[in-house]
């Protein structure tokens, strides 16, 4: 299998402390670069929780396992100590990630954030990767992230849980190289809006067009109850190459717009956001 898993960890997600943000970004930003995210996980900070829910991505043949949380200085920040345990390799200072972290607090103390630009030892934690490891710059934090090959098979990466440090650091650094991580696909979607008062008349008018587009996902969901009911639909596909794509979501649509015709259905597109 060549898909990705992600694992969101915090003692603070689990307890409602924190709201999880980053799983459905990534899933949206994967998913339109092309990867297949077949698993997302929530974990607190056990270490052996964590550390069995990382086996096992492995052992289900992941491509690439996407952690964010627990780079930070504190104590209960144990993401990569832990992903050394579980990949069985020794954690040790990183000089790339030493002077990633040197240079950030020398940018922050030049900027009055912090109070002194020293190496403290919980600084220097922050340089700890298990040996082989390849650091992240973050460049809104001060963590870096992880990347790690295991085997032929496997990529780890260790992201941070501020979805501000996430974000950025996914565009810049791992969105450009997933072709090298994971096998990639051509994924394109297509948003409509379906002014129909009653979903359970839509559902088998759906089921006959997912019927004869099987590559094709098709799914409903409500998108307003005032005024005039209307759904919300979506054909989505993973194609080989865009052509293919393309040409699945043309037949799709052509076939949808006529089974809604049929039954006095009005269907317009609309964009993503649209709601």
């Amino acid at each position: 299998m060549h898909h990705i898993e992600l694992i969101a960890i915090g003692n603070e997600l689990l307890l409602g402390l924190t709201e999880e943000r980053n799983i459905s970004w990534l899933c949206r930003t994967l998913t339109r670069a092309g990867g297949v995210v077949e698993q997302a996980s929530i974990v607190g900070d056990v270490p052996e929780d964590v550390e069995a829910i990382v086996r096992g991505a492995i052992l289900r043949r992941a491509a690439l396992v996407i952690t964010s949380g627990g780079l930070g200085p504190t104590d209960d920040d144990q993401t990569v100590a832990i992903l050394a345990k579980a990949l069985n390799r020794p954690l040790e200072e990183n000089a790339q990630a030493l002077a990633l972290v040197e240079q950030r607090f020398r940018e922050l103390y030049e900027a009055g954030e912090v109070d002194s630009p020293e190496l403290t030892p919980e600084r220097r934690k922050m340089a700890r990767l298990p040996a082989g490891a390849e650091p992240l710059p973050n460049h809104v934090g001060t963590a870096p992230g992880v990347l790690l090959n295991v085997g032929e098979r496997t990529w780890v990466c260790a992201l941070p849980g501020p979805p501000r440090e996430l974000q950025p650091m996914v565009q810049k650094y791992l969105i450009p190289r997933l072709g090298e991580l994971v096998p990639l696909a051509a994924f394109q979607e297509r948003h409509y809006r379906a002014y129909c008062r009653d979903e359970s008349v839509l559902a088998p008018l759906l089921r006959e067009v997912a019927a004869r587009h099987r590559e094709v996902y098709v799914k409903s969901r409500a998108a307003a109850y005032h005024v005039e009911a209307t759904f919300r639909l979506l054909l989505a596909t993973r194609a080989p190459t865009p052509e293919e794509a393309t040409a699945r979501l043309d037949a799709a649509e052509e076939d949808l717009q006529a089974v809604l015709q049929r039954a006095n259905i009005r269907l317009e597109r609309t964009s993503a956001d649209d709601d």
